[in-house]
């Protein structure tokens, strides 16, 4: 079995961390949700797909 290297050496890649923490933010929406499942506008929200098309406008 080959083991990574613990230290300084990972690479980090941003773009999957930022993934990871909106999937972490579903999780506790989901969690937290009065009802059976997140709603699509719920969703959206916790995603903040509005802030990014928003930003992509201008």
């Amino acid at each position: 079995m080959h083991v990574a290297p613990v230290g300084g050496t990972a690479v980090q890649d941003h773009v999957a961390l930022a993934e990871i923490e909106l999937c972490g933010e579903l999780i506790i929406a989901a969690s937290t949700a009065r009802e059976d499942r997140l709603s699509l506008e719920s969703i959206d929200e916790v995603l903040r797909v509005a802030e990014e098309r928003d930003t992509s406008d201008k």
